[in-house]
């Protein structure tokens, strides 16, 4: 730490420029800087942050051997196509590592994101031909799977006890050399779109080391960073937030303005400067740089999509892409109040008034907000449930965007770890994971009721994922979607006691106070009031009385007549399992009052099961419709939603200041998300 401070020190010296903004402060560290980045290091080690010696050289070694089975492979594939072999002793072939381990910040037990880079003999199909079972005959590589069909294809597997996911580029030239240079843009020339994409993240993993005036410190307050947002809950480039390359960019901007801080400077800067930055401005680490390769680059100028996304953060490297696309106006919001806590908490640090581990406290999600949308994914096997949550998963950033534009939504915040379902679930829905969404609530004036709808919004969410897995041909018998409109004090249903426990107030604003007024009453098919309003803790189950209020559902005629056709159709032996338990379905008039109890909105959500069209091998089936409303393991008995005009109607998009619920910016317009998009470019430009 000493040594990290001399240089710092040094570094006060006349210096290169970085960045395209002059820096904020060029002040060198000061003794108490020293000792404040030691503890920061010595608070974040319980976490395991830090890879020892041996680990590290464990990596070095795996990534040798699969650097040598490339150049093996590449050697036989061209003795297979007639190459010389004089000449096919002399076309190479290369690992090159990307992502957290390229920047040096990766953790215990992390994977290694690398690309193998090969001559233009070589053909993708032999990468996921030939190679592929070469190295299914390798004795220490386990769990190896393929994804041909993803954004970037790759190749996962566990070698030697290391996860490594390994993508593959194919350069137009005759040999690939060890010390090729993939940061010349002219080995994007000619190259097909999965091969930039491939090449992408080292590209842009190299370019930010370049960037940034001392890479020890970048590295640090890097990892400090990726903690913190695993630990707030928002880490997730997938579920909408921000992914481990975006965040490497915003610590290298901090870096760049505060070149010669310390780690634990460089933690509270990073806070302020983002807290208060002005988006949809966007973070740029250098000038976009011209190319006459004419590959599609973030350019609001010329993109007019471009101008809609709430949080650009641009990769350095040619072809430039906002890494932060999939960011909504919710999630934004969501990390925007998230810096001005880390703010606040740092700087009660640094101040002597606290210590680093409270930057490091998780986020209290199940007390933050009143109201819940649980959202289920359920199938009958283990191996069908690993690749419907995949799925379901990677579509979830997609209903965050449906809610935040319901006019009575003001936030969709959506917890990126997903949970086992329990018990009861699993034994009538086999194997179960469930999403957690806050939904607050937007107050409403001088009105006496409102209609709050979301089965539109629900149903063309589920809708989505059931047409993209029918069209990747991976929908299966038993695979389920369901959603529930789930109170706070209601969740213990759901989810253990310890996920629960009410912890000391936060020191961060409360983006849910604006909905503090909210209460949920439980009304009956037939329209009388079962009132639950009273707020109780939320390990307190429900009296006998109120128990005994709730009946069990009734199934509906279109699922028995669905479940009739399937029988039919495959006999008795083969009956479908369907779950009438505890699997949130909807939520049925749900009174919430939006100002006082004089003045309230009835919430609803129905949802039906796959669209006309989609089919399920072995059942010719037609949509279900089912509308019931579940406490836990009881239901509340509903009818069929029968009648489309109970549904919301689908709204234009708003492109006014209304709409948009930036801090920082007003009238930015909201983007229009197409759910069936499967991913746009730029969406993936390098993994951290």
């Amino acid at each position: 730490m000493k040594e990290m401070c001399g240089t710092s020190r040094l570094q006060n010296q006349p210096q290169r420029h970085y960045g395209i903004t002059s820096p904020i402060s060029l002040a060198p560290p000061k003794d108490i800087d020293c000792i404040q980045t030691q503890k920061l290091v010595e608070a974040m080690r319980p976490f395991g942050v830090f890879e020892d010696e041996e680990e590290q050289n464990h990596r070095l070694v795996v990534l040798s051997k699969l650097n040598t089975l490339v150049k093996e492979w590449i050697l036989e594939l061209g003795e297979s196509k007639n190459i010389p072999p004089s000449a096919a002793g002399n076309v190479g072939g290369k690992i090159f590592t990307f992502g957290s381990y390229k920047l040096g910040v990766h953790t215990k037990g992390a994977d290694i994101d690398a690309v193998c880079v090969a001559p233009r003999h070589v053909e993708r199909s032999d990468f996921f031909q030939s190679f592929f079972e070469k190295l299914k005959h390798q004795e220490k590589i386990k769990n190896l799977r393929a994804v041909e069909d993803a954004y970037v294809p790759v190749i996962k597997f566990e070698f030697d006890g290391i996860e490594i996911d390994l993508v593959f580029a194919r350069l137009s030239m005759q040999t690939v050399s060890d010390n090729l240079d993939l940061g010349d843009d002219s080995r994007l020339r000619s190259l097909d779109i999965r091969c930039i994409r491939s090449l992408n993240g080292c590209r842009v993993t190299d370019e930010i080391l370049h960037l940034v005036p001392n890479k020890e410190n970048f590295q640090l307050t890097l990892r400090a960073i990726k903690l913190w947002a695993k630990r707030r809950g928002i880490y997730s480039n997938m579920l909408g937030f921000l992914g481990g390359v975006s965040w490497a960019m915003l610590v290298a901007k901090t870096c760049q303005l505060y070149p010669n801080a310390l780690a634990s400077t460089l933690v509270n800067k990073f806070f302020l400067v983002f807290s208060k930055w002005e988006w949809p401005n966007p973070v740029l680490l250098k000038q976009p740089e011209e190319s006459n390769l004419n590959l599609p680059v973030w350019d609001p100028r010329v993109n007019p999509s471009d101008r809609y996304h709430v949080m650009p953060i641009i990769t350095p490297a040619y072809p430039q892409q906002n890494s932060a696309y999939n960011v909504s106006t919710s999630t934004r919001v969501v990390m925007v109040e998230e810096f001005k806590h880390g703010l606040a908490v740092t700087s009660e640090i640094l101040q002597g008034k606290s210590d680093w581990l409270k930057l490091f406290e998780p986020l209290n999600f199940f007390q933050k907000y009143k109201h819940y949308i649980v959202l289920t994914a359920s199938a009958s096997t283990e191996e069908h449930h690993l690749e419907w949550v995949g799925l379901v998963e990677s579509k979830i950033r997609v209903l965050v965007g449906n809610l935040e534009r319901h006019e009575f939504i003001t936030i969709a915040h959506v917890k990126p770890q997903s949970f086992p379902g329990n018990q009861g679930l699993h034994k009538q829905s086999g194997y179960v994971s469930m999403w957690f969404l806050g939904i607050v609530f937007r107050k409403v004036e001088n009105a006496e009721s409102v209609n709050i709808d979301l089965t539109y919004v629900i149903q063309s969410f589920t809708d989505t994922v059931y047409r993209q897995a029918n069209n990747l041909n991976v929908l299966k018998e038993g695979m389920k979607i369901e959603a529930a409109h789930v109170k706070r004090k209601h969740l213990h249903y759901f989810l253990p006691a310890e996920a629960l426990q009410k912890k000391k107030k936060q020191s961060m604003p409360d983006i849910s106070k604006n909905a503090s007024g909210l209460q949920c009453k439980r009304t009956s098919s037939d329209g009388s009031c079962l009132d639950s309003s009273r707020d109780t803790d939320s390990r307190t189950p429900y009296n006998s009385s109120s128990l005994n209020k709730i009946s069990k559902l009734d199934t509906s005629t279109a699922e028995r007549e669905r479940n009739a056709v399937y029988q039919r159709s495959n006999g008795g032996n083969n009956r479908e399992k369907r779950s009438h338990g505890p699997v949130p379905s909807v939520s049925k008039g749900l009174s919430i009052p939006v100002i006082d109890s004089k003045v309230q909105a009835t919430v609803a959500i129905r949802t039906s099961g796959p669209p006309i069209g989609c089919t399920i091998p072995g059942r010719n089936t037609i949509s279900q419709l089912g509308a019931y409303f579940v406490q836990g393991q009881h239901e509340l008995s509903g009818t069929a939603v029968t009648d489309p005009k109970n549904a919301a109607p689908k709204r234009p998009y708003s492109t006014t200041s209304k709409g948009c619920h930036s801090p920082t910016s007003e009238g930015c317009p909201k983007k229009t998300r197409d759910g069936e998009k499967v991913r746009k470019r730029g969406a993936r430009p390098g993994r951290v």
